[in-house]
């Protein structure tokens, strides 16, 4: 799986509040997105068309983003999903853990009922899928 954050050996960076709004668009897009389209998603934020450009190739260069050439223009789509980049971020958080028993205990703990047993079930099937 690409990591987001990673690209060839570069380091895990984090996103500041613009790159988190940019991401959050192209997470929800149902395609890959030129710079005007991501402009005209983030109207309310009344952006130069320079900066969303700026922040999409930083996102590129940082291994969040993946683009496309479509004729003059770059199109723009996530490198990976919403849900692999938060799965990559529990791990991360649970990998600098002292006591990583202790801390997926709290973990379970503030989980709801239904969140637990959708854990349940997966923590299930993974087993049953072992050799």
């Amino acid at each position: 799986m690409n990591r987001p954050g990673r690209q060839d050996s570069g380091g895990d960076r984090p996103l500041g509040p613009l790159e988190t709004a940019v991401m959050n668009v192209l997470w929800a897009a149902p395609g890959p997105l030129t710079v005007r389209q991501m402009v005209d998603a983030l109207a309310e934020r009344d952006l130069a068309y320079t900066t969303v450009m700026t922040v999409l190739d930083n996102l590129h260069r940082k291994g969040w983003a993946d683009r496309d050439l479509a004729g003059r223009a770059y199109r723009y789509r996530p490198r990976a999903s919403r849900e692999e980049h938060v799965g990559h971020l529990m791990a991360e958080a649970l990998s600098t853990a002292a006591d990583q028993h202790a801390a997926l205990a709290r973990f379970v703990d503030a989980m709801t009922p239904d969140e637990a047993a959708a854990l349940r079930e997966l923590l299930n099937q993974r087993r049953e899928a072992a050799p």
